[in-house]
């Protein structure tokens, strides 16, 4: 048992019970960070223990979903870290180029679907014309739904270029909503990192502030299958405080700062 703040937490009791309810891993999770999270979720609602935080999950709909996305990491925008973009756009063009066949693409715990539908506008924007498709995956349906809908509010959309957000959205009201040729692009499903099994032979897998809530042991082996997914000269984009320094025990070289190439 631990104390904090008032708070009784067996914080190993509630991670296996979550394991059990959400088919979450939380034991794959940094302790110190998930530990302030739940903390967090438990004050916030006047918990006083794992029992009474575990009986308001049972029994509010709201507060399950409002716990999934706090401890899911549901935060994205459209070209998240724009320079970061940039310089997978022309890796992209340079590997299409050189391939010059369809582009396969994993969008790895995608959230909101802002980035997939990114990675589509750059693949619509290509010289080749192949019929490239993107697969994105998360761990919460209510997330995947809001994805598939493909509505967004504009601050959502502020590192997309006036080009794109004329010639890809259209607005309705207060929302935003994505041209049907791109949503097409995009095939969503749900899918766990850490319990799943992956598909292979993927061109590009975009997968950013995921992996770095994660212990040590849990990204080794979610890196090794994300190079055993990828073709030989396929990219693996992370996110802007991802840098993998031990990226060559998993098979990759550097192609750029967060950028790196299956050998």
């Amino acid at each position: 048992m631990k104390t904090t703040g008032g708070i009784i937490l067996d914080l190993e009791q509630f991670k296996t019970w979550v394991h059990k309810e959400f088919g979450i891993d939380l034991f794959a999770y940094k302790s110190n960070q998930l530990h302030r999270r739940i903390l967090s979720l438990m004050s916030r609602v006047g918990a006083k223990d794992v029992d009474e935080y575990v009986k308001l999950l049972k029994s509010d709909y709201g507060q399950r979903q409002k716990f999934l996305d706090f401890i899911t990491i549901n935060v994205t925008e459209f070209f998240r870290n724009p320079e970061l973009f940039k310089e997978l756009q022309k890796e992209i063009e340079i590997y299409s180029k050189e391939k010059n066949t369809n582009l396969k693409i994993w969008s790895a715990a995608c959230s909101i679907g802002a980035e997939p539908y990114s990675l589509a506008m750059i693949l619509d924007n290509l010289k080749n014309k192949n019929k490239h498709s993107i697969l994105a995956t998360d761990i919460d349906n209510t997330i995947l739904a809001r994805a598939k809908a493909a509505e967004y509010v504009i601050s959502e959309l502020k590192n997309v270029d006036k080009i794109y957000l004329d010639k890809y959205f259209k607005k309705i009201d207060d929302k935003y909503t994505i041209d049907t040729g791109i949503k097409n692009m995009v095939t969503f499903k749900k899918h766990d990192l850490i319990l799943d099994d992956y598909e292979k032979n993927f061109d590009l897998i975009v997968c950013r502030n995921v992996v770095i809530y994660f212990n040590q042991d849990v990204k080794d082996k979610i890196y090794e299958k994300f190079s055993d997914s990828l073709k030989k000269g396929g990219l693996l984009f992370v996110g802007a405080t991802e840098s993998i320094y031990n990226y060559k025990d998993y098979g990759f070289e550097k192609a750029s700062t967060f950028i790196y190439r299956k050998q």
